[in-house]
Parts: C-alpha cells; sequence; structure tokens
C-alpha cells in the first residue's frame, strides 16, 4: 500500500524565488491528506497534478499565515468545481471563526459539508482515524497554538499462504486467520493454527510532522522511532538566539531531536528567506544526524512496508 509524502513548499513566513510557504500531501492507501495549507497551496497541487478533490482531511498546525492563507482559495475552488463530499478540517480554535467571515463577507456557501473540529494544541491525544491510519496531535512551543500531528498506519494483517490453506475454509475463517487467530472446532481444538498458514504482516509506517517551535527535547519522546520526521529548521546554529526570540529551531536543533528519538529519516524545512544556498543548513544538520535530507519543493518520500 502507497505511503508517499509530497513537499509542496520549503518557506518560512516570507517566500524566496521558488520557494512557496508550507503545505504537503501525504498519500495512505489511496487517499491524501493536506498538511498546512500556506498561501499558493492550490496552485501546487496543480503543478504536481495533485487532484484536490481527492483530498479528504485536512489538518493545519497554527494561525500563522504562512501555514493557513491559501485554505480560503482552496476551499473556495473546491466548490466552483462542485464538490459534494464532505471535507474534514483540523485545527486551533479560532480557524473556524477566520474561514466564516470570509464566508459571510464574499457571500461564499460551500456546495460541500465542511466539517472542522477543534484541536488541544497542548495535549498529544489521538483526533482522527480512518480505515488507513490513526493521528495524533504533538504539542509546539511557538508564539501562538500550534501542534504538529503524528500519522500511523494502522496494524496490518498477516498474509494467507494459498498454499497452504485447508480447502473449504469460509471467508470469516480466512478473515480470522488475517487477524493472527487460529481456527478452532466445536470441542476448542485446534483445527489450522495460524503459524502454518500465514506470513508475518508487512511493517506499518509513520510519519511526523512538526511545525513551528522552539526546540523541545520532550517531543523525542512521543514521535520516538518513527519512519520519517520532518522538523522545521528555520536557521542555522549561530542564530539560535534570534531562533529562542522568534519560537523557531535551528538545524542543529533538529537533527538532535532526530537522533534521540531514534527516527529512521529527517526532513528539515521552513528555511529563513536568509539562506540563500539551503547545502549550509544541510551540512550542520548531518552533523548530528546523517540521514538528514532537504524539505525543497516537489520532493517526494515513499516509506516501503
Amino acid at each position: 500500500m502507497e505511503f508517499e509524502l509530497k513537499i509542496l513548499g520549503s518557506a518560512s513566513a516570507t517566500p524566496f524565488l521558488d520557494r512557496h510557504h508550507t503545505a504537503q500531501v501525504l498519500t495512505a492507501g489511496g487517499a491524501q491528506y493536506l498538511i498546512d495549507c500556506g498561501e499558493g497551496t492550490q496552485r501546487r497541487l496543480m503543478e504536481h497534478k495533485i487532484r484536490h478533490q481527492r483530498i479528504h482531511t485536512i489538518f493545519i498546525s497554527h494561525l500563522h499565515g504562512d501555514h493557513f492563507f491559501g485554505l480560503f482559495g482552496l476551499l473556495g475552488t473546491m466548490h466552483l468545481n462542485g464538490r459534494t463530499e464532505p471535507l474534514r478540517l483540523f485545527g486551533p480554535p479560532g480557524l473556524d471563526e477566520v474561514l466564516t467571515m470570509q464566508f459571510r463577507h464574499s457571500h461564499t456557501q460551500l456546495s460541500f459539508e465542511l466539517d472542522f473540529t477543534p484541536v488541544d494544541t497542548t495535549q498529544h491525544r489521538q483526533i482522527f482515524e480512518d480505515k488507513n491510519l490513526t493521528v495524533h496531535t504533538l504539542p509546539m512551543r511557538h508564539r501562538i497554538p500550534c501542534c504538529g500531528y503524528l500519522f500511523r498506519e494502522k496494524p496490518k494483517r498477516r498474509r494467507l499462504l494459498a498454499e497452504r490453506l485447508p480447502d473449504g475454509l469460509t471467508p470469516a475463517q480466512l478473515s480470522a486467520l488475517t487477524l493472527g487467530n487460529d481456527l478452532l472446532d466445536d470441542y476448542g481444538q485446534t483445527l489450522v493454527r495460524n503459524t502454518d498458514v500465514t506470513t508475518e504482516p508487512k511493517r506499518a509506517r509513520s510519519y511526523a510532522f512538526c511545525s513551528d517551535t522552539l526546540y523541545t527535547e520532550s517531543l523525542a519522546d512521543l514521535v520516538r522511532g518513527v519512519d520519517l520526521l520532518y522538523h522545521e529548521a528555520t536557521f542555522l546554529d549561530d542564530m539560535r538566539e534570534r531562533a529562542a526570540v522568534t519560537h523557531h529551531s535551528t538545524a542543529r536543533q533538529a537533527a538532535l531531536l532526530a537522533r534521540r528519538a531514534e527516527v529512521h529519516r529527517l526532513l528539515i524545512g521552513h528555511f529563513s528567506s536568509r539562506y540563500r544556498d539551503l547545502q549550509p543548513l544541510l551540512a550542520e544538520a548531518k552533523t548530528q544526524f546523517e540521514w538528514t535530507e532537504l524539505a525543497v519543493e516537489g520532493l517526494t518520500v515513499s516509506l516501503a512496508e
């Protein structure tokens, strides 16, 4: 099953040349989830041939413009294109007020149901579940309420070995075997041992999106061992005082967190426009965590099962 992340924007508050504001698309099991929606996101979706009608859930980290100013335009285009499927939206309290005001003054009445769920950005808790994955909030330390999101695939079923299966098993019995159960007769005796006719399930994958935040060591426990971690890295470490004042992180700090959390791969992004060349940020991060990449526009990361 597909589990793929597409980076649409890597800039911080001020856009720079070919860098765009934060937006990412996670594809899992054929479903697409939009993470943040900075200005111009709908154009970025078009450029990468991602159909916005396939997006059924949007997660907004906080209400700074570079993370959600593209949302109203995207919702408007969905409406103009005749969307009827409901859309779920998660974000900090107040996002609904902003959208309601825009809809009211533009006389916009959406053609689809917009189901908004406010999230408590101070808590780590599950807020969403569908057939593909679960989503938990990750508390961030920023100048306004802000959270990241942890996406985990649901545990997968064991795989049947067709050549070892006895004849005549019912669909219910086959399903029970994929869930790891033995088949028993009416007297509780084992008819088919699960381990004889199945193999281990494929690995469930995980992705953690850490938005704007001060370096927060306690996050390591919440994202420990994830396959892929995105962490903002607005500045080089020689500007860590500036990072602290603005409640952001440096490339070195992002990599320290990745190392302490024992993640498999790290993406760094949300780069300050003061950096024309991003290689120094990458080099700095790699001094702490070798498996680091730049989350630049158009990057696609596919995680194997």
